[in-house]
Parts: structure tokens; C-alpha cells; sequence
């Protein structure tokens, strides 16, 4: 017997109404603590208010949510697989010859379209949002001022001085053991905030022992003459480690923008593990979501009311979900080491996942 229209449309329904009440309170625990720690860093800020750190809390918010998506689906399935169950709708389905599989499957198509969408969609409004999150915690929580950024139009980079600040521009860029080298770079210099006083456009630099070493330059000057300097030193706090660390972090940019971001960051000679690793796990994100459902439906399907057995069962699936969590973690942390390929790192959890769920359907189901 086939699933009808109409009780898959009732069954997504009710999985849908389950998962986002569970995903706006995890969504709201997170919130809390998110503000609570946000005060604590900014006790000696007195001046920030309330203001700034609610604005942080919810810019950071919807990053947090791909982290906790697959728990709530999950729970979510849970939810809606014992309230359908409790109400005796799945023993009459069961009675008419509908079987397990039949009343999962509109379940595993909403987690999955909700995956699709949420890659697709949803992330590159939080990836914005992360973004901008990342910019207001270094200006008002840790301090820092200077910002890097490297993507299809080239590095940008702004150091800031005592007496004002020194942003370069390249369209090419390339590492060479501990040395940066740059082409067509650009330095424009500012003696005070927003007022520019020099610029010079050189053919090539070099970033190495604290100074741009800067070769066949042009020295730009309002009201003077240009000048050309075979040779020339600009001194520099930043080094090929502090460059490192401000690189764009994966979850600043959007599943569309990653792509092109690794082509470039890779033909600069820097390695892409950490962002090659990610856009894999975003494009297995949905297969993990349906890999939680099948888990979520071994441990629903047939709650034990007595004796404590809806507890077993309930424990037993928590317990799988941070399983699953913990495991993913490991491979990741191989797969940033490059101790696996990315690719495998980032779809083993999701398929393990879905193999546990359905062999743990396969012996409840089908003997």
C-alpha cells in the first residue's frame, strides 16, 4: 500500500511543528549563555552597555544554529515519531499495511529540503551576519583594529599606526617557505583617521623580517612629483603568522563564496584543509539530517512504557545523538590535520549515522 498524499503532508507537518519548537529553545538556551558570556568578557567595558552585546549575541546566533541542527532534528523526530505513536495514528497506519519505511520517508524529505535550503539559503545570510559578529568582537571586545581579507579581487590588508594607518592592496599573491610575496601591490598611507598622504604602486614585495621589502615602486604625493625607487623598505608590525591567524575564518563565508575563495587561497600557495573541509560538511549536511532521523525513528518507533523502558530509550538516543557528535569531531580534527582526505572526513559521520539508523530499522522492522 502506498503512502497517501495527504498523511504525508499530516506526517511532515507534524515533524516540521516538532523540530522548530525544539530548535527555538536550544536556540534560546544558546542565547542565554551566549549574553551571559558576552557580559562577562566586556566587565571591564563599562562603557559598551547592553546594547552592543545583544547585537553581538544575535549576529553570532544563526552561525550557532548549523552546530546544533542535527541534535534538533533529531530530538525533533523523536518528538514527533512518540506524539504520533502516543495518539495511536502509527498502530492504525501499521494496521492498514503501512509500514516503517512508508512513514519515515515524508519525514526524511523535510530534514533533507530543510538541509538544501539551509546551505543554500540560509547560510550566506549567516555567514554575513558571522562576519560582521567577528569584526564587532576584535573593535570592542578584544581590541584589535587591523583587518586581512583575501578573495577573487585580492588581498586587502590595513595596519594601523600610532599616527594613522598603512592599507595595501594585491591582486596576486604567493608564499615561499616563511616569505610573502606580492604583485601589482598597492600601499596607501594615511598620516591621520581619513586623511590620505601617500601612495605608492609597486611592481613586486616581499613581506619578511618585519618590512615590506618593495621593488620598482612609484611614490605618489599630493602636490609633488611622482618618484621612482628602484628599492625601497616599509617597516611593518605584521608577520606571515599574524596573516595566518586574520585569514577569513570558513564560517565568514558563504556556501557559494567558498568555492572561488579556495581556488584563490590555493593559488597563492596557502593551504585550503580547513576551508575545503568545511563546504564538505555543508554539502553532507543534509544526508546527516536524514542520517539522524533513521536514528531518531530505532529509538521512537516502538517506545516500552513500562518499566522505564520509554526512559531507556530516550537516554539511549541522547546518548547516540552526542555519539555521533563526538565522532564527528575526531574525524574532523583528522581531516583539518590532513591525516584524511577532506572528502572522506566530512561525509563519514553522516553516512555512519545513516548506517547505524538503518540497520537498527532493518533488525526492529524486518526481523
Amino acid at each position: 500500500m502506498r503512502l497517501s498524499p495527504i498523511m504525508s503532508g499530516y506526517i511532515g507537518r507534524q515533524f516540521a511543528s516538532a523540530f522548530a519548537t525544539v530548535l527555538l529553545v536550544i536556540l534560546g538556551i544558546i542565547l542565554l549563555f551566549d549574553v551571559i558570556e558576552l557580559i562577562r568578557r566586556a566587565a571591564g567595558r563599562p562603557e559598551l552597555g547592553i546594547s552592543p552585546i545583544m547585537l553581538m549575541a544575535f549576529l553570532k546566533l544563526p552561525q550557532m544554529l548549523h552546530t546544533i541542527l542535527p541534535f534538533a532534528v533529531m530530538i525533533g523526530a523523536m518528538v514527533c515519531f512518540w506524539r504520533l505513536t502516543r495518539t495511536h495514528e502509527l498502530v492504525v497506519a501499521r494496521a492498514a499495511g503501512i509500514s516503517a519505511w512508508q512513514f519515515i520517508t515524508p519525514v526524511l524529505a523535510v530534514a533533507g529540503m530543510f538541509g538544501i535550503f539551509e546551505i543554500t539559503t540560509f547560510n550566506p545570510m549567516a555567514a554575513a551576519m558571522y562576519s560582521r559578529y567577528e569584526r564587532l568582537q576584535d573593535e570592542l571586545l578584544a581590541a584589535k583594529s587591523s583587518a586581512f581579507d583575501i578573495s577573487e579581487v585580492g588581498l586587502w590588508l590595513r595596519e594601523p599606526h600610532d599616527d594613522g594607518e598603512m592599507v595595501v592592496h594585491s591582486e596576486t599573491v604567493r608564499q615561499e617557505g616563511l616569505v610573502l610575496h606580492i604583485r601589482d601591490a598597492h600601499f596607501f598611507l594615511y598620516d591621520r583617521p581619513d586623511h590620505f598622504y601617500q601612495r605608492i604602486a609597486a611592481e613586486t614585495a616581499s613581506l619578511e623580517d618585519g618590512a615590506f621589502e618593495v621593488r620598482r615602486a612609484w611614490v605618489m604625493e599630493g602636490g609633488k612629483p611622482s618618484v621612482f625607487k628602484e628599492k625601497m623598505r616599509i617597516p611593518t608590525q605584521l608577520t606571515l603568522d599574524r596573516i595566518h591567524d586574520n585569514f577569513a575564518s570558513p564560517e565568514t563565508l558563504s556556501f557559494w563564496q567558498l568555492p572561488g575563495f579556495i581556488r584563490f587561497f590555493e593559488r597563492a600557495g596557502f593551504t585550503a584543509n580547513k576551508h575545503r573541509l568545511y563546504l564538505q560538511s555543508l554539502l553532507a549536511s543534509p544526508v546527516l539530517y536524514c542520517g539522524m532521523v533513521l536514528m531518531a525513528a530505532v529509538f521512537s518507533l516502538r517506545p516500552n512504557t513500562r518499566s522505564g523502558g520509554l526512559l531507556a530509550r530516550i537516554g539511549g538516543g541522547v546518548a547516540a545523538g552526542f555519539a555521533v557528535y563526538f565522532f564527528s569531531k575526531v574525524i574532523y580534527a583528522l581531516g583539518l590535520s590532513a591525516t584524511l582526505p577532506q572528502t572522506l572526513a566530512a561525509w563519514t559521520p553522516p553516512l555512519f549515522a545513516g548506517l547505524i539508523g538503518l540497520s537498527g530499522l532493518f533488525h526492529l522492522e524486518d526481523g
